[in-house]
């Protein structure tokens, strides 16, 4: 592959990355992942190129590149998720905001890993220079595999090394495995923003909770001191309770029952003089009410105060 071809390449893999990053930030989920299987096409056309491996369907052509020892296992899946996740925003219109930044993490970390195959592409002088490196430094090889790297020159992914690209026994590839080893992936500005959101909102929680427990236990203490109009003491003993008075009920005596002796006139007035206002006969009960004086007794006629002589009653 001619230098500027390599260039292109890695220029539009560039800028598809930051498509994606861009995307993701704009919460246009969906199309974020269609743009990371994109860029993830165009690495795996470039490896085939470099390998010489047919290009048939992306997932063919990944486990070609797997089966052939371009890439590492981990990468095979890697390129594999990033390819699922894609499909689904294509053809299931998915648009989850979790699968869109699964996909372009994963992007990220290969294409860390694929930046140092166009690193040292861009160092040497082409691809004869490939060739010549790797006939001088590594020992021939009857496996197909060897015959793959000869012809990309000398250049192989170590399975080890997480999809690393290695020339022969270059001091430039065993430091570039070492960097992978110990480092994973490179964190990008969103991971740095994303981290500082969260330390923001840890640090914004616990003042909001410094600031707001004081006045709580304030007024809860000021709830205890101070009496309300409700609030009464209990005396620590009640004194003891005492039997219910019995009330004594003095003996009534009863009202004597008077009756007429005799034949006796009902008169107006305490007088002979008065007017009769009717005749009792012999044994008639009176309804007494008083005496009235020695000789006259005031009784209750017809729902009227009248008088009779009291020298013609008997009583019990």
């Amino acid at each position: 592959m001619a230098a500027s071809d390599i260039a292109n390449t890695w220029a539009n893999i560039r800028q598809g990355v930051k498509e994606a990053e861009t995307l993701i930030g704009e919460k246009k989920y969906n199309l974020s992942m269609v743009k990371s299987r994109q860029v993830l096409e165009l690495m795996v056309d470039y490896l085939c190129g470099a390998a010489a491996v047919s290009k048939e369907d992306l997932a063919s052509s990944i486990d070609e590149l797997y089966n052939s020892e371009w890439i590492s296992k981990t990468t095979c899946e890697h390129y594999h998720k990033i390819r699922m996740l894609g499909n689904k925003a294509v053809h299931e219109g998915n648009d989850n905001g979790y699968d869109a930044n699964q996909a372009y993490h994963l992007l990220s970390q290969e294409v860390y890993t694929f930046a140092n195959e166009y690193k040292s592409k861009k160092g040497s002088s082409g691809r004869g220079a490939g060739r010549s490196s790797g006939r001088n430094t590594g020992s021939r090889s009857s496996s197909g595999s060897s015959d793959r790297r000869r012809q990309s020159g000398g250049r192989n992914y170590d399975r080890r090394s997480g999809g690393s690209p290695s020339r022969g026994s270059s001091g430039r590839g065993s430091r570039s495995r070492r960097r992978q080893k110990s480092s994973g992936f490179a964190p990008t500005a969103t991971d740095f923003i994303r981290l500082g959101l969260i330390l923001a909102v840890i640090v914004a929680v616990v003042l909001v909770v410094r600031f707001l427990m004081p006045k709580k236990e304030d007024a809860s203490t000021e709830a205890s001191t101070t009496p309300t109009a409700a609030t009464f003491s209990m005396p620590e003993t009640l004194p003891p309770t005492l039997p219910p008075e019995t009330e004594t009920m003095a003996p009534t005596t009863p009202a004597p029952v008077y009756k007429t002796t005799s034949s006796l006139n009902v008169r107006s007035e305490p007088s002979t003089a008065g007017e009769i206002l009717g005749l009792l006969e012999p044994g008639t009960i009176i309804d007494y009410v008083e005496d009235y004086d020695d000789e006259w007794t005031v009784i209750n006629y017809n729902g009227a105060t009248a008088y009779v002589a009291t020298q013609y009653l008997a009583h019990d």
